[in-house]
């Protein structure tokens, strides 16, 4: 698995907050957001008006590609 270095911005109280758990945990920081990444994902899958909105945005966004392709192909930029 390779590895993706994000920067992430938290105000001064949730970074503490944060730090402290890790502590108290006694894991990394970068573990402590890793595990709340998963059960945030793992929330929006289990969340069927999450999954709807999903949906909708790949749909919207299948369109725009296959609009974008097409331009290549002789058709017009706007139908």
């Amino acid at each position: 698995m390779s590895i993706k270095i994000t920067t992430l911005r938290l105000d001064e109280e949730l970074a503490t907050e944060l730090k402290a758990v890790a502590r108290a945990e006694g894991v990394p920081v970068s573990e402590a957001v890793r595990a709340a990444i998963y059960q945030y994902i793992t929330a929006c899958r289990a969340d069927p008006g999450f999954q709807a909105r999903f949906q909708k945005q790949l749909e919207e966004e299948r369109e725009a590609l296959e609009r974008l392709a097409s331009w290549g192909k002789g058709r017009p930029i706007r139908d």
